[in-house]
C-alpha cells in the first residue's frame, strides 16, 4: 500500500508541475481545481488532500475496462486482422534479442522518447499511465510492420496499399501517411481498445502484404508476432506479454470515447475536459 501511495504521488507531481488544472467531480466525493503555480508547502498539501480522497474512488485511473463485452466496431477501414500474434513494447525500450532496435526513438519520430515525456515502463503504472510522469502524447500505441517512408520500387503505389491516401496524413505535419492512424484492437472476449501507429514493427518494415493484403505475419523470433503493444493497450485488454489479438483500421473521426481520447484525436495534447466527462461516464457505469 505505501509503495502504491508513492507512486500516485510521484504520478499527481508531475501532473502539478506540468501547470495542468484538473476538475473532477465524481458520486459526490469532491470537486476541487488544484493548481501548480503554489508554492512548494501548498502544493505538498494539496496532493496529500487529493490522494486521500482518490484512495476512496477506486476507478479512478485504474485499469478498469467495460463490463459490456464490445463485439464490433467503428466500419474503418478493410476486415480484421484475426488471430495474430501481439507482443508489448514500449516508448524508450532497450535493444535486445526480441527488440532489435532500441525504442528511444521510432521510424517517424527521432526523438520519439523526448517527445513522450520519459520511458514508458511497463511495469510501473498509474492505471493506463506511467507512473513517473505524465505523458505528452497518447500512450496507447501500437507498431505494424510497414513504413511507408522507405523506399521499395517493387511494391504498389501507396495510394493503391493506404486506403486514406487521399486524405493524407493522419497526423497534420507528419510526412507519413502511417503515423498517428487509428486501430481497434480486440482480444478474445471480444473487448475493443484503440491506438494509434506509432512505430514500426516487430522485426519488419515493408510487410505490405500483410498490413493491407491478406497475408499472415511472417515467422520472427516472437512467435510469429505481427503487431506490437503499447502496456496501456495491454492493460486495458488484459493481456499477457505474448498474446493473441485481432485488428483492423478504423477512421479517425469513428474512434468513441474512452481514455485513448484523453489526449484528443491527434495524440499530441492532453485534453483535460474530456478526461473529466470519461471518467464521469464510468463512474456511472460503476
Amino acid at each position: 500500500m505505501r509503495t502504491q501511495r508513492r507512486d500516485l504521488r510521484l504520478f499527481f507531481r508531475s501532473i502539478f508541475r506540468a501547470g495542468i488544472c484538473i476538475t473532477v467531480t465524481v458520486c459526490g466525493f469532491f470537486s476541487n481545481k488544484l493548481i501548480a503555480e503554489e508554492s512548494d508547502t501548498v502544493l505538498h498539501a494539496a496532493e496529500n488532500r487529493l490522494l486521500d480522497r482518490l484512495w476512496q474512488m477506486p476507478f479512478y485511473l485504474t485499469t478498469t475496462r467495460p463490463r459490456r463485452l464490445e463485439t464490433t466496431a467503428p466500419y474503418g477501414y478493410g476486415p480484421w486482422r484475426e488471430q495474430i500474434v501481439a507482443t508489448v513494447f514500449w516508448v524508450g525500450e532497450s535493444a535486445s534479442l526480441h527488440n532489435p532496435v532500441p525504442n528511444d526513438t521510432s521510424a517517424w519520430d527521432h526523438a520519439w522518447q523526448a517527445n513522450f515525456g520519459g520511458i514508458d515502463d511497463p511495469g510501473r503504472r498509474t492505471g493506463f499511465f506511467p507512473t513517473r510522469f505524465l505523458p505528452k502524447q497518447n500512450p496507447f500505441y501500437v507498431a505494424l510492420p510497414f513504413n511507408d517512408l522507405v523506399i521499395n520500387p517493387s511494391r504498389p503505389a501507396l495510394e493503391r496499399l493506404i486506403p486514406w491516401w487521399i486524405q493524407g496524413p493522419p497526423r497534420a505535419g507528419s510526412s507519413s501517411l502511417c503515423q498517428g492512424a487509428w486501430i481497434a484492437v480486440r482480444n478474445a472476449d471480444g473487448r475493443i481498445c484503440y491506438a494509434q501507429w506509432e512505430d514500426v514493427g516487430p522485426f519488419e518494415v515493408d510487410h505490405w502484404q500483410y498490413v493491407f493484403g491478406n497475408e499472415r505475419p511472417r515467422p520472427n523470433r516472437n512467435g510469429g508476432a505481427g503487431i506490437d503493444l503499447s502496456p496501456a493497450v495491454r492493460d486495458y485488454l488484459g493481456l499477457g506479454s505474448l498474446d493473441i489479438v485481432d485488428w483492423r483500421f478504423v477512421k479517425k473521426e469513428e474512434v468513441p470515447p474512452g481514455p485513448w481520447l484523453y489526449f484528443g484525436r491527434e495524440g499530441r495534447k492532453l485534453d483535460v475536459q474530456m478526461v473529466v466527462s470519461d471518467l464521469r461516464g464510468r463512474a456511472k457505469a460503476q
